[in-house]
């Protein structure tokens, strides 16, 4: 596949240390799966087979990184040192050698082929928002607006709730508080304004 132009002007526009680096990683991923495609996303090179997402690289001032998409199921023991798998790689020796480095870009390329998907570790729920005590009884003097707000769910709760609390005088407060009450009375979100933008 063709190079994309891009990723050369990210590569020579980073860090003297950096660029044999990401240029070693960017061959090794064309060696392991020659119809990877190369592209620009979230500000840096992108590797992506049939459409999917493979893996990114990016180098900051004194290290670079390497992070394939799936990286529950190609972990190397580094995570968590830096964005990656590869932790925080600061010379060619932190990379592992081109042999194993090439076996996983073909295990993630046929996780793609076999239509795996990435898997996620699921995230802790977040907590039930703290009803302010003004929003608390402005909703217990308006039935309709009450059983609208319990009919919403956690999060839109939540934007109400933190939208209230986080004013800082009791003329602010108020305010939202008739707004808000309003607002749910009405059936709209938090930010509903924006809901059609």
């Amino acid at each position: 596949m063709p190079r994309d132009t891009r990723v050369d002007t990210y590569i020579a526009g980073r860090a003297e240390f950096a660029q044999p680096i990401l240029g070693w990683m960017r061959e090794r991923v064309h060696a392991a799966c020659p119809e990877v495609e190369e592209s620009i996303k979230w500000s840096m090179p992108a590797f992506t087979y049939k459409g999917k997402p493979v893996a990114n690289m990016a180098a900051f001032k004194v290290h670079a990184t390497f992070g394939f998409w799936d990286r529950q199921a190609l972990a190397t023991g580094k995570e968590g040192e830096a964005m990656g798998q590869y932790g925080r790689i600061e010379s060619l020796d932190d990379l592992p050698s081109a042999e194993i480095f090439e076996t996983q870009v073909r295990d993630a390329v046929a996780r793609i082929d076999a239509g795996q998907k990435p898997v996620r570790a699921a995230k802790a729920p977040k907590p039930e928002a703290e009803v302010p005590a003004e929003l608390a009884e402005a909703l217990a003097g308006d039935a309709k607006a009450a059983e609208t707000f319990t009919g919403f769910p956690p999060g839109c709760r939540r934007e109400y709730c933190e939208w209230i609390a986080e004013a800082k005088r009791p003329e602010t407060k108020a305010k939202r508080v008739a707004e808000a009450v309003d607002w749910i009375r009405e059936g709209k979100r938090r930010n509903w304004k924006y809901e059609n933008c």
